[in-house]
């Protein structure tokens, strides 16, 4: 049956792509799991950030060595994948290199030639980050929350895009025909002799391997983000066009709350005054987070697209001075606890049933959250404006205002505040007493 490659390749391309779609779905049902908010506002600044850091990588070159290591690996693989599209052509219709058909022979060979010094770069990028992540050990990769699955995903990368690459520069080296143009080999005619002593059905044999090989590699790639911290591929353009845009360290008010406030301070506020536009009505049924389902859907979003890198941690003053809070933990355990509310409902055919777990306490201790001192250094760290901060709020507010458990200190203070308009524990007229001495 000449049709029988063709046909494989079809069904396995279908299965791929299809399994693909589905994690996709699945992926979009439990970030539609968090609360819905309106983010409408300043839209030429949201696509603005998405293209500086999203596709400009902007913030990943702020520390130089692994940031330029990034876009390159970033630039060479999207790039290099362009001739996937060749290879799906030719897959379906049984043809063999379709673009030396359409395109002329010194354009075909000039992108030819082009994947292939991106691929050598990418194959000294990734071999660099792997040294650096299991030779060099930088402390950030080895921090107590990197335990067995995400320490390991990070090294799975990197093979599958050295394998990847490797079979990409084999293919090319080992077709004969693609050879014999002289024409965008600039890196596989080094590797042609490796193979020259080799006969014609063993060249086409290894070529048809790595060319089968390198197609499926990539649909397993494709399927594999859905269980990886690389879903950040797919997610930053989203998660950054989404981004926070208030001013740096400005925390989200409830407007219930700050209404309540302000007709306790100003008995002329009107109770029924219209709330700002963007800003809730309604008393909200809890106060802050116990649980993802609390969160907003880009917080969720926001634990998709984290890339595991510790940068947020690395610069957080709370874990630099051995305290337990680890921003890159709390994102972690977000998603972590995502996904088990996720695989819940697909067991209860699509009803979530109340497992006795939740976010705080299950996942992230009281101790965490409270050792956070709120300086913004992880929300700024982030290459993908990731906002762990957020979260953090979002569960102190709801220890404080749904079970009364703030810290001692902290109740001190905000009785001090309810009962003498300030912090400290004097009463407003004995506040200048201390110039008399």
């Amino acid at each position: 049956m000449p049709y029988l490659p063709n046909i494989l390749f079809t069904i396995i391309l279908c299965i791929g792509i299809g399994f693909f779609i589905k994690n996709v779905k699945k992926l979009i049902r439990n970030i539609k799991l968090g609360r819905d908010i309106n983010i409408s506002d300043n839209k030429p600044q949201r696509w603005k950030n998405m293209a500086m850091i999203a596709l400009g990588q902007s913030k990943m070159v702020r520390r130089p060595v692994s940031g330029l290591l990034h876009v390159v690996v970033y630039i060479g693989f999207i790039i290099i994948n362009i001739e996937v599209l060749e290879i799906i052509i030719d897959g379906i219709f049984g043809t063999h290199r379709i673009g030396l058909s359409v395109l002329p022979t010194s354009i075909y060979g000039f992108l030819i030639g082009s994947f292939e010094v991106l691929a050598v770069f990418v194959l000294i990028a990734v071999t660099i980050f792997w040294i650096r992540r299991n030779i060099l050990k930088i402390a950030r990769f080895w921090k107590s929350e990197m335990t067995s699955w995400p320490k390991n995903d990070g090294n799975f990368i990197l093979y599958f895009e050295m394998v990847l690459m490797s079979l990409f520069l084999i293919m090319n080296a080992t077709d004969s025909h693609f050879q014999s143009i002289n024409s965008g080999n600039i890196i596989s005619q080094f590797i042609t002799p490796f193979f020259s002593s080799l006969p014609e059905t063993t060249l086409h044999f290894i070529e048809r391997t790595a060319w089968w090989i390198h197609i499926i590699g990539i649909l397993v790639f494709l399927n594999y983000l859905y269980f990886s911290k690389h879903l950040h591929i797919l997610l930053a353009f989203p998660n950054t066009f989404y981004g926070k845009l208030t001013p740096k360290g400005k925390f989200n008010n409830l407007e219930a709350v700050t209404k309540e406030v302000k007709m306790m301070m100003d008995p002329n506020v009107d109770p029924f005054a219209t709330p700002a536009e963007g800003t809730e009505n309604e008393i909200p049924a809890k106060f802050g987070a116990s649980d993802v389902q609390d969160l907003s859907w880009v917080q969720l979003l926001n634990a998709y697209t984290c890339t595991e890198c510790g940068r947020c941690t690395s610069e957080c003053p709370a874990n630099l001075t051995g305290k337990k809070l680890s921003p890159r933990k709390i994102m972690m355990d977000t998603r972590d606890r995502l996904e088990e509310v996720g695989k819940n409902i697909d067991t209860n055919h699509g009803e979530f049933k109340e497992d006795g777990k939740q976010l705080l306490d299950d996942y992230i201790t009281r101790e965490e959250l409270w050792a956070c001192t709120s300086c913004n250094a992880c929300v700024e760290a982030c290459p993908v404006s990731i906002d762990p901060l957020s979260i953090i709020l979002e569960m102190r507010r709801y220890l404080v205002m749904e079970q009364s458990a703030a810290p001692t200190e902290l109740n001190n203070m905000m009785s001090n505040i309810e009962n003498n308009g300030a912090p400290w524990p004097y009463n407003q007229m004995d506040r200048l007493n201390w110039k008399n001495d």
